[in-house]
Parts: structure tokens; C-alpha cells; sequence
């Protein structure tokens, strides 16, 4: 019996696929949980256009991260943080930080997007890669300076 699937059904299919499957499975395991539903000339119909909905929508999505990538890639962001005298920084530079620097500076950019193999740890130029959606890579360049001044004497100063 032919179906489509109206969500992931491990070692079957992903949503949206049409899969042929026994007649005993599709009526008493993927229609009684709502997994499956008949592949009748209708259902393939509305099917069609619900995949050519995604479609369109993925190209848009597509069109959007290339203009992100091509805005980035090859960018340089300072930043300045505390560090010993050999340079070791006090709290290492993470996804996490280093997606909210982007998004300071007007790019959104998922910390899942950002690759590094560790958390960065010294002071100096980093060469971080991200891996944009549909494939789409790109290289910044993360300047970690000394940050300048102590804390306690900005306090004593108030």
C-alpha cells in the first residue's frame, strides 16, 4: 500500500515521502498513530503543492544565507578580554560569545553555525569557520586583544 508520511518514522521515511509499506502496517500502526495517511489522488495532489511550497521557501532561505555568507566571510571582529601575562585569557572564547559578537555587530549567526575544534584560550588572531546552512561556509578573522584598565580602578574612581 502506497502512503505519505506525515512525519519522520524511523527506518521508514522522513515527512512528506511516499513509501509503499504492508497493508497490515500502514492501518494498524501508521494510520492508528497519525504517521501515515492514504496516498489517494488528492492527498498526492495537495502533497504537490505543499512541496512546492517548501521548495520556494528553501530557495528563499538559500538566497538570504548566501547574502549573509558573502557579507561576513572574510570579516575581522575585535574584542578585547582579560588575560595573563602570557597571554592566557581568564575565561576562554566560546560559540556562545563569539555568536553574540556577531549579532552585536548586525550579523545573525547561530552558535551551532560556529566551528571550532576548542574554545579559544589565548590572546591574538583567530581564524574561525562557519558553516551556514546548505552547505554554505565562511572565514572571520577573531582579534583578541588585552582588555585595557583594571576593574578595581575604575571602582576607586566612583
Amino acid at each position: 500500500m502506497k502512503v505519505i508520511l506525515t512525519k519522520d518514522v524511523p527506518k521508514v521515511g522522513k515527512k512528506n515521502e511516499i513509501k509503499e509499506v504492508s497493508d497490515g502496517y500502514a492501518r494498524n500502526f501508521l494510520f492508528q498513530n497519525g504517521l501515515a495517511k492514504p496516498a489517494t489522488e488528492a492527498e498526492l495532489a495537495q502533497l504537490e503543492l505543499v512541496q512546492a511550497g517548501l521548495a520556494q521557501k528553501a530557495e528563499e532561505d538559500l538566497k538570504a544565507q548566501e547574502e549573509i555568507a558573502a557579507q561576513i566571510d572574510g570579516q575581522e571582529f575585535e574584542i578585547e578580554s582579560k588575560a595573563d601575562a602570557k597571554g592566557k585569557l581568564y575565561g576562554s572564547i566560546t560559540p556562545i560569545k563569539i555568536a553574540k559578537i556577531l549579532k552585536d555587530k548586525g550579523f545573525e549567526v547561530s552558535k551551532n553555525n560556529i566551528k571550532l575544534d576548542e574554545h579559544i584560550k589565548t590572546l591574538g588572531d583567530h581564524e574561525i569557520t562557519l558553516e551556514m546552512d546548505h552547505g554554505l561556509e565562511a572565514k572571520i578573522k577573531l582579534i583578541i586583544n588585552e582588555q585595557v584598565g583594571d576593574s578595581k580602578e575604575e571602582d576607586e574612581d566612583l
